[in-house]
C-alpha cells in the first residue's frame, strides 16, 4: 500500500454552506496577505528617498496591523464555522 492509497480512505463530510464560508474567509485572508506584500513593498520603495520616509514608516505600521489581522482573519473563520456546524447538527 502506497501513501497515496491510505489517504484514499479518509472521507470528510461538509455542508454547502461551511465550504461557502470557508471559501469568503480564504478570500478575505488572501486579500490581506496581498496587502501586506504591497504595504511593505512600498514602505521600502519609499524609504529609498528622504522626503518619503515618513510616509514610508507609516506604511510599515499599516502592514504591521494587516499583519496582526491574519490570525484574527483565521479565528473569525474558525468561529463562523463552528456555528454553522452547531446549528447544523
Amino acid at each position: 500500500m502506497t501513501s497515496r492509497d491510505a489517504h484514499d480512505d479518509l472521507t470528510f463530510t461538509v455542508g454547502h454552506e461551511e465550504i461557502d464560508i470557508r471559501h469568503r474567509w480564504e478570500t478575505a485572508s488572501i486579500v490581506n496577505d496581498v496587502l501586506v506584500g504591497l504595504w511593505f513593498l512600498a514602505g521600502s520603495i519609499m524609504f529609498l528617498f528622504e522626503n518619503l520616509m515618513t510616509v514610508g514608516t507609516w506604511f510599515f505600521i499599516i502592514g504591521s496591523a494587516e499583519l496582526l489581522a491574519r490570525p484574527l482573519i483565521k479565528l473569525g473563520r474558525n468561529i463562523h464555522v463552528g456555528r454553522v456546524r452547531r446549528q447544523g447538527a
